[in-house]
Protein backbone atom coordinates (compact mmCIF):
# COMPACT_ATOMS: atom_id res chain seq x y z
CA UNK A 1 0.00 0.00 0.00
CA UNK A 2 1.45 3.10 -1.10
CA UNK A 3 1.46 6.23 1.69
CA UNK A 4 0.50 9.57 0.77
CA UNK A 5 2.40 12.93 1.78
CA UNK A 6 -0.20 15.78 2.56
CA UNK A 7 2.74 17.52 3.53
CA UNK A 8 4.98 20.18 1.22
CA UNK A 9 8.55 18.96 0.18
CA UNK A 10 11.54 20.83 1.38
CA UNK A 11 11.95 22.77 -2.06
CA UNK A 12 8.72 23.94 -2.21
CA UNK A 13 8.85 25.24 1.09
CA UNK A 14 12.03 26.49 0.38
CA UNK A 15 10.03 28.78 -2.91
CA UNK A 16 7.20 29.46 -0.45
CA UNK A 17 10.11 31.18 1.32
CA UNK A 18 11.32 33.24 -1.80
CA UNK A 19 7.94 34.08 -2.51
CA UNK A 20 6.94 35.40 0.42
CA UNK A 21 9.89 37.64 0.38
CA UNK A 22 9.06 38.80 -2.47
CA UNK A 23 5.78 39.85 -1.65
CA UNK A 24 6.84 41.36 1.42
CA UNK A 25 9.24 43.86 0.04
CA UNK A 26 7.21 44.84 -3.07
CA UNK A 27 3.37 44.41 -2.29
CA UNK A 28 2.68 44.70 1.26
CA UNK A 29 -0.25 46.45 2.34
CA UNK A 30 1.08 49.98 1.71
CA UNK A 31 1.15 48.86 -1.94
CA UNK A 32 -2.30 47.56 -1.33
CA UNK A 33 -3.92 50.45 0.18
CA UNK A 34 -1.89 52.70 -2.45
CA UNK A 35 -3.13 50.42 -5.71
CA UNK A 36 -6.95 50.71 -3.67
CA UNK A 37 -6.83 54.54 -3.18
CA UNK A 38 -5.61 55.49 -6.80
CA UNK A 39 -8.08 52.81 -8.43
CA UNK A 40 -5.19 51.12 -10.56
CA UNK A 41 -5.15 47.58 -12.05
CA UNK A 42 -2.00 45.60 -11.04
CA UNK A 43 1.71 47.08 -11.04
CA UNK A 44 3.29 45.98 -14.19
CA UNK A 45 6.79 45.65 -12.86
CA UNK A 46 5.75 43.75 -10.17
CA UNK A 47 3.71 41.38 -12.56
CA UNK A 48 6.87 41.01 -14.53
CA UNK A 49 8.85 40.11 -11.64
CA UNK A 50 6.98 37.85 -10.20
CA UNK A 51 5.83 35.66 -13.27
CA UNK A 52 9.51 35.98 -14.86
CA UNK A 53 11.86 35.76 -12.23
CA UNK A 54 10.36 33.53 -9.58
CA UNK A 55 8.02 31.60 -12.76
CA UNK A 56 4.57 31.69 -10.96
CA UNK A 57 2.77 31.16 -13.68
CA UNK A 58 4.58 28.56 -15.34
CA UNK A 59 5.09 25.86 -12.35
CA UNK A 60 2.78 23.49 -13.74
CA UNK A 61 3.58 23.82 -17.40
CA UNK A 62 5.82 21.18 -19.12
CA UNK A 63 9.32 22.26 -19.80
CA UNK A 64 8.58 21.69 -23.88
CA UNK A 65 5.99 25.05 -23.24
CA UNK A 66 8.48 27.03 -21.20
CA UNK A 67 6.70 25.81 -17.70
CA UNK A 68 8.77 24.30 -14.76
CA UNK A 69 7.02 21.49 -15.28
CA UNK A 70 7.16 20.85 -11.33
CA UNK A 71 3.78 19.97 -10.65
CA UNK A 72 0.39 21.43 -8.49
CA UNK A 73 1.84 21.87 -5.01
CA UNK A 74 4.25 24.63 -6.22
CA UNK A 75 0.72 26.13 -7.68
CA UNK A 76 -0.89 25.72 -4.24
CA UNK A 77 1.93 27.87 -2.14
CA UNK A 78 1.91 30.91 -4.90
CA UNK A 79 -2.42 30.46 -4.03
CA UNK A 80 -1.93 30.71 -0.06
CA UNK A 81 1.18 33.20 -0.03
CA UNK A 82 -1.21 35.44 -2.15
CA UNK A 83 -3.89 34.56 -0.04
CA UNK A 84 -1.90 36.16 2.80
CA UNK A 85 -0.82 39.08 0.55
CA UNK A 86 -4.33 40.43 -1.00
CA UNK A 87 -2.31 42.26 -3.35
CA UNK A 88 -4.20 42.49 -6.94
CA UNK A 89 -2.17 40.62 -9.64
CA UNK A 90 -3.54 38.46 -12.35
CA UNK A 91 -1.90 35.34 -11.45
CA UNK A 92 -4.87 33.47 -10.06
CA UNK A 93 -7.06 34.39 -13.48
CA UNK A 94 -3.48 33.45 -15.53
CA UNK A 95 -2.10 30.36 -13.55
CA UNK A 96 -5.05 28.74 -12.58
CA UNK A 97 -7.66 29.42 -15.24
CA UNK A 98 -5.80 29.87 -18.29
CA UNK A 99 -3.08 27.61 -18.15
CA UNK A 100 -5.43 24.77 -16.85
CA UNK A 101 -7.77 25.33 -19.39
CA UNK A 102 -4.71 25.09 -21.76
CA UNK A 103 -3.33 21.77 -19.88
CA UNK A 104 -6.90 19.90 -19.94
CA UNK A 105 -7.98 20.67 -23.43
CA UNK A 106 -9.02 17.93 -25.60
CA UNK A 107 -8.83 17.31 -29.35
CA UNK A 108 -7.61 17.99 -32.49
CA UNK A 109 -6.59 21.72 -31.76
CA UNK A 110 -5.29 21.18 -28.26
CA UNK A 111 -1.61 20.71 -28.38
CA UNK A 112 -1.34 23.65 -31.01
CA UNK A 113 -3.13 25.61 -28.72
CA UNK A 114 -0.81 24.59 -26.16
CA UNK A 115 2.54 25.41 -27.99
CA UNK A 116 1.42 28.70 -29.22
CA UNK A 117 -0.23 30.35 -25.90
CA UNK A 118 1.66 28.57 -23.02
CA UNK A 119 5.07 29.78 -23.26
CA UNK A 120 3.71 32.95 -23.21
CA UNK A 121 1.64 32.68 -20.16
CA UNK A 122 4.39 30.93 -18.36
CA UNK A 123 6.53 33.65 -19.21
CA UNK A 124 4.27 36.40 -18.15
CA UNK A 125 3.93 38.42 -21.06
CA UNK A 126 0.47 37.63 -21.44
CA UNK A 127 -2.32 37.09 -19.45
CA UNK A 128 -5.62 35.22 -19.38
CA UNK A 129 -9.11 33.84 -17.78
CA UNK A 130 -11.74 31.91 -18.22
CA UNK A 131 -15.24 33.63 -18.95
CA UNK A 132 -17.88 30.36 -17.39
CA UNK A 133 -20.51 31.30 -15.20
CA UNK A 134 -24.34 32.86 -16.73
CA UNK A 135 -25.71 33.66 -13.79
CA UNK A 136 -24.24 34.62 -10.34
CA UNK A 137 -25.37 31.26 -8.66
CA UNK A 138 -24.43 28.43 -11.65
CA UNK A 139 -21.37 27.29 -11.91
CA UNK A 140 -22.36 24.12 -13.96
CA UNK A 141 -22.22 23.28 -17.72
CA UNK A 142 -25.76 22.80 -17.84
CA UNK A 143 -26.19 26.37 -17.59
CA UNK A 144 -23.78 27.52 -20.02
CA UNK A 145 -25.99 28.99 -23.50
CA UNK A 146 -23.31 30.92 -24.90
CA UNK A 147 -23.10 30.06 -28.75
CA UNK A 148 -20.34 29.13 -31.23
CA UNK A 149 -20.91 28.84 -34.86
CA UNK A 150 -18.52 28.32 -37.57
CA UNK A 151 -18.25 31.61 -40.11
CA UNK A 152 -15.72 30.34 -42.68
CA UNK A 153 -12.19 29.57 -41.14
CA UNK A 154 -13.27 31.05 -37.48
CA UNK A 155 -15.62 30.79 -35.37
CA UNK A 156 -17.88 33.46 -33.72
CA UNK A 157 -19.09 33.79 -30.11
CA UNK A 158 -23.08 34.93 -28.88
CA UNK A 159 -23.21 35.65 -25.04
CA UNK A 160 -22.54 36.91 -21.90
CA UNK A 161 -21.01 35.79 -19.20
CA UNK A 162 -20.96 36.98 -15.26
CA UNK A 163 -18.03 36.95 -12.45
CA UNK A 164 -15.15 36.85 -15.12
CA UNK A 165 -11.83 36.96 -12.72
CA UNK A 166 -9.81 39.56 -14.30
CA UNK A 167 -12.31 39.79 -17.26
CA UNK A 168 -11.81 43.35 -17.83
CA UNK A 169 -8.44 43.45 -18.10
CA UNK A 170 -6.77 39.85 -19.42
CA UNK A 171 -5.41 40.05 -22.99
CA UNK A 172 -7.05 36.56 -23.93
CA UNK A 173 -10.39 34.81 -22.68
CA UNK A 174 -11.04 31.46 -22.63
CA UNK A 175 -14.60 31.03 -23.16
CA UNK A 176 -17.27 27.80 -23.08
CA UNK A 177 -19.71 27.78 -25.45
CA UNK A 178 -22.31 25.32 -26.94
CA UNK A 179 -21.30 24.53 -30.70
CA UNK A 180 -23.54 22.20 -32.81
CA UNK A 181 -22.23 19.36 -31.45
CA UNK A 182 -21.55 20.21 -28.21
CA UNK A 183 -19.91 22.49 -25.63
CA UNK A 184 -16.56 23.21 -26.28
CA UNK A 185 -13.73 25.64 -24.95
CA UNK A 186 -12.97 28.74 -27.66
CA UNK A 187 -9.71 31.37 -27.12
CA UNK A 188 -10.69 34.95 -27.85
CA UNK A 189 -8.49 37.87 -27.62
CA UNK A 190 -9.58 40.59 -25.18
CA UNK A 191 -9.77 43.89 -27.45
CA UNK A 192 -11.43 41.28 -30.53
CA UNK A 193 -14.06 42.87 -32.24
CA UNK A 194 -17.59 42.23 -30.52
CA UNK A 195 -15.98 42.15 -27.33
CA UNK A 196 -17.56 44.09 -24.37
CA UNK A 197 -16.40 44.07 -21.04
CA UNK A 198 -17.29 46.20 -17.80
CA UNK A 199 -15.51 45.47 -14.61
CA UNK A 200 -18.30 44.99 -11.75
CA UNK A 201 -18.12 46.98 -7.92
CA UNK A 202 -17.09 43.65 -5.80
CA UNK A 203 -16.94 43.83 -2.27
CA UNK A 204 -13.88 43.00 -2.63
CA UNK A 205 -11.39 45.98 -4.44
CA UNK A 206 -8.37 43.68 -4.90
CA UNK A 207 -9.90 40.62 -7.27
CA UNK A 208 -11.50 42.09 -9.86
CA UNK A 209 -14.80 40.86 -11.46
CA UNK A 210 -16.30 41.49 -14.66
CA UNK A 211 -19.33 41.07 -16.88
CA UNK A 212 -17.73 40.16 -20.75
CA UNK A 213 -20.53 40.16 -23.73
CA UNK A 214 -20.12 38.31 -27.21
CA UNK A 215 -22.09 39.68 -29.95
CA UNK A 216 -20.16 37.40 -33.12
CA UNK A 217 -16.88 38.09 -31.92
CA UNK A 218 -14.06 36.01 -33.86
CA UNK A 219 -12.35 32.80 -31.67
CA UNK A 220 -10.47 30.12 -31.99
CA UNK A 221 -10.88 26.83 -31.03
CA UNK A 222 -9.31 24.97 -28.08
CA UNK A 223 -11.26 22.31 -26.56
CA UNK A 224 -13.41 20.34 -29.34
CA UNK A 225 -17.27 20.47 -29.10
CA UNK A 226 -18.41 17.52 -26.79
CA UNK A 227 -15.40 17.11 -24.46
CA UNK A 228 -16.16 20.74 -22.94
CA UNK A 229 -17.91 19.34 -19.84
CA UNK A 230 -15.03 17.45 -18.84
CA UNK A 231 -12.74 20.08 -19.21
CA UNK A 232 -14.86 22.17 -17.20
CA UNK A 233 -15.13 20.05 -14.40
CA UNK A 234 -11.27 19.42 -13.98
CA UNK A 235 -10.32 22.88 -14.30
CA UNK A 236 -13.35 24.08 -11.52
CA UNK A 237 -11.39 21.19 -9.62
CA UNK A 238 -7.92 23.10 -9.63
CA UNK A 239 -9.96 26.44 -9.54
CA UNK A 240 -11.60 25.64 -6.24
CA UNK A 241 -8.62 23.80 -4.59
CA UNK A 242 -6.51 27.04 -5.39
CA UNK A 243 -9.42 29.08 -4.40
CA UNK A 244 -9.10 27.02 -1.04
CA UNK A 245 -5.31 27.35 -0.65
CA UNK A 246 -5.64 30.94 -1.14
CA UNK A 247 -8.39 30.78 1.82
CA UNK A 248 -6.01 29.19 4.09
CA UNK A 249 -3.32 31.72 3.47
CA UNK A 250 -5.67 34.72 4.19
CA UNK A 251 -7.02 32.56 7.37
CA UNK A 252 -3.09 32.46 8.25
CA UNK A 253 -2.64 36.50 7.91
CA UNK A 254 -5.50 37.06 9.84
CA UNK A 255 -5.01 35.11 12.67
CA UNK A 256 -1.02 36.07 12.68
CA UNK A 257 -2.41 39.95 13.00
CA UNK A 258 -4.99 39.07 15.63
CA UNK A 259 -2.09 37.73 17.99
CA UNK A 260 -0.05 40.58 17.18
CA UNK A 261 -2.15 43.28 18.37
CA UNK A 262 -3.38 41.11 21.40
CA UNK A 263 0.43 40.95 22.52
CA UNK A 264 0.83 44.13 21.73
CA UNK A 265 -2.65 46.02 22.96
CA UNK A 266 -2.00 47.12 26.85
CA UNK A 267 -5.16 47.72 28.65
CA UNK A 268 -5.01 48.42 32.62
CA UNK A 269 -1.62 47.58 32.41
CA UNK A 270 -1.06 44.10 31.00
CA UNK A 271 -1.65 42.72 27.09
CA UNK A 272 -4.85 42.02 26.40
CA UNK A 273 -3.91 38.42 25.16
CA UNK A 274 -3.90 37.26 28.99
CA UNK A 275 -7.41 37.76 29.02
CA UNK A 276 -9.43 34.48 28.99
CA UNK A 277 -12.19 35.46 26.76
CA UNK A 278 -9.42 36.65 24.42
CA UNK A 279 -7.67 33.55 24.72
CA UNK A 280 -10.02 31.65 23.48
CA UNK A 281 -11.37 33.30 20.46
CA UNK A 282 -7.58 32.98 19.42
CA UNK A 283 -7.49 29.56 20.20
CA UNK A 284 -11.14 29.00 18.26
CA UNK A 285 -9.55 30.93 15.53
CA UNK A 286 -6.19 28.42 15.38
CA UNK A 287 -8.87 25.41 15.57
CA UNK A 288 -10.18 27.05 12.00
CA UNK A 289 -7.21 27.61 10.63
CA UNK A 290 -5.40 24.10 10.42
CA UNK A 291 -9.10 22.42 9.45
CA UNK A 292 -8.39 24.65 5.97
CA UNK A 293 -5.28 23.94 6.17
CA UNK A 294 -5.83 20.05 6.26
CA UNK A 295 -8.39 20.43 3.68
CA UNK A 296 -6.48 22.99 1.12
CA UNK A 297 -3.42 20.03 1.91
CA UNK A 298 -5.58 17.22 0.94
CA UNK A 299 -7.10 18.07 -2.27
CA UNK A 300 -4.12 19.97 -3.41
CA UNK A 301 -2.17 16.26 -3.41
CA UNK A 302 -5.21 15.18 -5.16
CA UNK A 303 -5.05 17.51 -8.35
CA UNK A 304 -1.29 17.00 -7.86
CA UNK A 305 -1.57 13.47 -8.47
CA UNK A 306 -4.59 13.43 -10.67
CA UNK A 307 -6.50 11.08 -8.06
CA UNK A 308 -9.78 9.71 -8.74
CA UNK A 309 -10.78 11.86 -5.80
CA UNK A 310 -10.18 15.17 -6.62
CA UNK A 311 -13.30 15.99 -7.14
CA UNK A 312 -14.05 14.75 -3.32
CA UNK A 313 -10.98 16.22 -2.14
CA UNK A 314 -11.55 19.57 -3.65
CA UNK A 315 -15.24 20.40 -2.28
CA UNK A 316 -14.60 19.31 0.93
CA UNK A 317 -11.88 22.02 0.77
CA UNK A 318 -14.50 24.38 -0.51
CA UNK A 319 -16.77 24.06 2.54
CA UNK A 320 -14.01 23.46 4.86
CA UNK A 321 -11.86 26.65 4.05
CA UNK A 322 -14.60 29.02 3.01
CA UNK A 323 -15.87 28.73 6.27
CA UNK A 324 -12.75 28.94 8.45
CA UNK A 325 -11.64 32.08 6.52
CA UNK A 326 -15.02 33.92 6.74
CA UNK A 327 -14.74 33.03 10.58
CA UNK A 328 -11.42 34.07 11.12
CA UNK A 329 -11.55 37.13 9.49
CA UNK A 330 -14.36 38.41 11.28
CA UNK A 331 -13.20 37.52 14.74
CA UNK A 332 -10.06 38.87 13.41
CA UNK A 333 -11.62 42.57 13.81
CA UNK A 334 -13.33 41.27 17.11
CA UNK A 335 -10.17 41.56 18.35
CA UNK A 336 -9.27 44.93 17.20
CA UNK A 337 -11.98 46.76 18.62
CA UNK A 338 -12.94 49.92 17.24
CA UNK A 339 -9.29 49.62 14.71
CA UNK A 340 -10.41 46.84 12.96
CA UNK A 341 -13.88 48.37 11.48
CA UNK A 342 -11.86 51.38 10.33
CA UNK A 343 -10.69 52.11 6.19
CA UNK A 344 -7.05 52.48 7.38
CA UNK A 345 -6.62 48.88 9.18
CA UNK A 346 -6.30 46.15 7.00
CA UNK A 347 -8.66 43.72 8.70
CA UNK A 348 -11.53 43.99 6.75
CA UNK A 349 -9.77 43.62 3.46
CA UNK A 350 -9.40 40.10 4.64
CA UNK A 351 -13.16 39.85 5.85
CA UNK A 352 -14.14 41.42 1.91
CA UNK A 353 -11.77 38.67 0.41
CA UNK A 354 -13.54 36.35 2.46
CA UNK A 355 -16.97 36.81 1.60
CA UNK A 356 -16.35 36.81 -1.77
CA UNK A 357 -14.28 34.18 -2.55
CA UNK A 358 -17.26 31.95 -0.41
CA UNK A 359 -19.38 32.35 -3.30
CA UNK A 360 -16.76 31.91 -6.15
CA UNK A 361 -16.93 29.15 -8.19
CA UNK A 362 -20.03 28.15 -6.24
CA UNK A 363 -21.37 28.93 -2.57
CA UNK A 364 -21.70 26.59 -0.14
CA UNK A 365 -24.89 24.41 -1.47
CA UNK A 366 -23.20 23.90 -5.01
CA UNK A 367 -19.76 22.59 -3.50
CA UNK A 368 -22.07 20.23 -0.75
CA UNK A 369 -23.78 19.34 -3.51
CA UNK A 370 -20.98 17.96 -5.42
CA UNK A 371 -19.27 16.49 -2.51
CA UNK A 372 -22.73 14.37 -2.30
CA UNK A 373 -22.89 13.64 -6.03
CA UNK A 374 -18.99 12.51 -6.14
CA UNK A 375 -19.31 10.53 -2.78
CA UNK A 376 -22.30 8.42 -4.39
CA UNK A 377 -20.54 8.11 -7.36
CA UNK A 378 -17.06 6.33 -5.19
CA UNK A 379 -20.40 4.18 -3.14
CA UNK A 380 -21.56 2.45 -6.88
Amino acid sequence: MTTRRLTHDADVEEFRGAVRDFLREHADFTAVFGAMREERAWDPAVWSRLAGELGVVGLDVPETCGGAGAGFRPVAVVAEELGRSLVRLPWFATAVLGVGVLLRAEGAEAEDRRKQLLPALAGGERTATLAWAETPDRWDENSIQARAAHDGDTWRLTGRKLLVVEGATTDLLFVAARAEDGLALFVVEGDAPGVVRTADRAMDPNRQLATVSFDGAPARLVSDPGTGERVLARVRDRAVTALACEQTGGAAASLDMAVEHVRNRVQFGRPIGMLQAIKHRCADMAVELESARSASLWAACAIAEDSSEAGIAAATAALACSRSYEYVAAETIQVHGGIGFTWEHPAHLHFRRAATSAVLFGDRHTHQESLLTGLRVDAE
